[in-house]
């Protein structure tokens, strides 16, 4: 979608946010993007870190699985 905005699609962006929010709503407006980038982050390393743990816990149900079907 937005493969190359460059630097005069930037300023155009951040004269449109002074126009529409006002000089003293822009560092709150930086704020809460922040914060909900940094959760977003946050919750998708959570993701992933459980789904890495079920991918080992599965695996090593059918190691275990396959030891008793070879001793059988």
């Amino acid at each position: 979608m937005f493969t190359n905005i460059g630097i005069p699609g930037l300023i155009l962006i951040l004269i449109l946010a002074l126009i529409i929010f006002g000089p003293s709503k822009l560092p709150e407006l930086g704020r809460a993007v922040g914060n909900t980038l940094k959760e977003f982050k946050s919750s998708t390393r959570e993701l992933v870190a459980e789904t890495d743990q079920e991918i080992k816990s599965v695996k090593h149900e059918i190691e275990e699985a396959n030891k008793t079907i070879i001793k059988d």
